[in-house]
């Protein structure tokens, strides 16, 4: 069996459960064409903290995400494969 896991942050896991779920990545441009923001917004419309530009370049150089036809940055196949499952989809559960 072939291994095809990446080494994925913790930044890019939280982007890609926010993706699976159902959430979108919006990019904008300068005048040149320049990526200026990449901002992940979550199908509640809430907008993640860990997304940023970094995040966004690292995973559609892995081919994890991708634009269909013009619209916002969507997971891929290729990133579900690569999603680490967890139980309720929150960081951590300190302090209980």
């Amino acid at each position: 069996m072939l291994d095809t896991s990446l080494n994925i942050s913790k930044p890019q896991q939280r982007t890609l459960h926010a993706l699976a779920q159902g959430g979108r990545i919006i990019i904008e441009r300068d005048e040149r064409g320049n990526l200026v923001s990449a901002e992940c917004v979550t199908r509640d419309g809430w907008t993640l903290a860990d997304c940023d530009v970094s995040v966004f370049k690292s995973l559609k150089r892995k081919r994890l995400i991708a634009s269909r036809a013009g619209r916002p940055y969507q997971i891929t196949r290729e990133g579900l494969v690569n999603l680490r499952s967890q139980l309720d989809n929150r960081t951590s559960v300190r302090g209980w």
